[in-house]
């Protein structure tokens, strides 16, 4: 049983724009706007229109009167450990009802690095020469087998979980590679663009893509515990794609906003005004 982050953050508000699942929430933040990003349905996915440059999280609220784990996977790189991105590796763990903000690639207990909207060339997947997956945001989401974990418990005869909530395994070194690429993430990145419409790709030229770069380091502190998976295949999986608003409006993907279109009025004031200098006869 490998060890796993488990988020020390505090609860936040459920998000009316976030993809909602069965068991838990996904949706994207610009925190420098502190504002979560809109959606945008297209083709059976959801899209969202990042700013470049600015920094961003994401939000997992977990749905369920019980713990899941959920393995978060951004450009196809798992967002803690690094490793291209699979279902069986190690993720965060949020305890019944909790919600929290993932702000960046997990350094160390103690540090991410910052998640930012870059151009594909500057992101990390690409900097790691990753760069197929680049532009889509993935969870896989796991519900605890709580029943073997509490007959476990009283064998080993150690103290209760919740006294202990940043327990490490020994066993977290021993993380298996094997295993499907993560649902909706990986495999459907690799799917053709859906094409834009004639008008608006001529109005709307497509820029380059964007990705998720390898931002400054701030502090996020989380720990480990335990978490024997109920299976292993994921319960559900939930992925958002991004780029920026000019390609996803190229795309047709976010319609164009049509001009405000006004009749004439014939009678829009009440009496005569004095025309200006510039038009009195003289």
């Amino acid at each position: 049983m490998r060890a796993l982050l488990r988020s020390a953050l505090f609860a936040l508000s459920l998000a009316s724009s976030a993809h909602a699942g069965n068991l838990v929430d996904l949706s994207v933040v610009d925190r420098d706007t502190g504002t979560t990003l809109r959606t945008y349905a297209r083709d059976g996915r959801l899209y969202v229109a990042g700013a470049p440059g600015h920094r961003y999280a994401v939000r997992l609220d977990n749905r369920t009167g019980a713990r899941v784990l959920v393995v978060l996977s951004v450009d196809g790189v798992n967002a803690v450990s690094g490793e291209t991105a699979s279902t069986n590796q190690s993720g965060y763990v949020l305890d019944a009802w909790e919600s929290t903000e993932i702000n960046g690639w997990r350094k160390n207990l103690d540090e991410v690095a910052q998640f930012n909207f870059t151009s594909l060339p500057d992101s990390y997947a690409a900097q790691t020469g990753r760069p197929l997956d680049v532009g889509v945001i993935g969870v896989a989401v796991f519900t605890e087998r709580e029943r073997r974990w509490i007959a476990e418990e009283r064998i080993e005869r150690r103290p209760p979980a919740a006294t202990r909530p940043w327990a490490k395994d020994s066993e977290s070194s021993r993380d298996d590679r094997a295993g499907a690429p993560l649902a909706g993430a990986a495999a459907k990145s690799r799917a053709a663009e859906p094409q834009a419409e004639g008008a608006i790709a001529s109005s709307h030229p497509q820029r380059e893509r964007l990705g998720t770069g390898h931002g400054d380091r701030e502090w996020s502190q989380v720990g480990t515990t335990r978490f024997e998976r109920a299976s292993n295949q994921p319960a559900e999986t939930l992925s958002i794609w991004y780029d920026s608003y000019r390609n996803l409006a190229a795309r047709g993907i976010i319609p164009r906003r049509p001009l405000a279109s006004r009749e004439p009025n014939p009678f829009p004031n009440g009496f005569v005004a004095d025309p200006p200098p510039r038009y009195r006869y003289r």
